[in-house]
């Protein structure tokens, strides 16, 4: 089991090679990243709203599993061509899809080979692998709603704790909504020809409560730890 571990986790960084190869040569990250690029999915929202929503979902998809984009990245896409109400749940949609589709990689590339060896650090046995399944929800929980992080990245290493993949999933998707709702409302903002103030204190107050919440959460986690 374990040289099969370790087997799966060789494969896994030589297809993550090829593709950090791949995408420097070809500059995908740099392409899906300006929005700029994207001056053709503005034309399909008006010629076909429905192709439109639908290639934004599977370039996401294609963004979260290969491109070590940070989240917000989607999120401000999303905001520019759809709009802030479809914008945030197109958004939530491709990034969850895209979520999902990491973690069970993860899980089957780097589960048996990594886990063994996070395990020997009582730190993160107790962070990632918590038998009552409070410790990776609060993880999950920070590091959703503030999407600032390789979105990818994540998702491989969600896949190799313990916590299961419905629950991931929904609590992906939920946590989520403060900080996509945040950057894609502020997008859209920028691009709005009227009533530009109104949306970018709406943003505001997301960015506030997120915050809040954030500080909130980690103050709370770390006195459960100490005591």
């Amino acid at each position: 089991m374990k040289n099969k571990g370790i087997k799966k986790i060789i494969i896994f960084f030589i297809i993550m090679l090829i593709l950090l190869i791949l995408n420097h040569y070809f500059k995908w990250s740099s392409y899906l990243g300006d929005i700029e690029n994207l001056e053709f999915l503005k034309d399909m929202v008006e010629d076909n709203f429905l192709l439109a929503v639908c290639t934004y979902i599977v370039l996401t998809i294609i963004g979260c599993v290969v491109l070590a984009l940070p989240g917000f990245t989607f999120a401000i896409i999303a905001g520019i061509l759809f709009g802030p109400i479809i914008g945030i749940l197109v958004c939530l949609v491709a990034t969850t899809l895209g979520a999902m589709l990491s973690f069970l990689v993860g899980r089957f590339f780097l589960k048996d080979g990594v886990k063994p060896m996070l395990e020997k650090n009582k730190t993160l046995k107790k962070l990632l692998f918590s038998e009552d399944g409070k410790a990776d929800m609060v993880v999950l929980m920070i590091t959703r709603m503030v999407p600032i992080f390789p979105y990818n990245l994540q998702n491989f290493a969600y896949g190799i704790t313990d916590i299961n993949f419905w629950k991931y999933s929904i609590f992906t998707f939920i946590f989520m909504l403060p900080g996509v709702s945040f950057f894609t409302i502020g997008a859209f903002g920028f691009m709005a020809y009227e009533g530009k103030w109104k949306y970018f204190i709406i943003a505001g107050i997301l960015a506030i409560l997120v915050t809040i919440v954030g500080i909130l959460i980690q103050k709370k986690f770390l006195e459960t730890e100490k005591s």
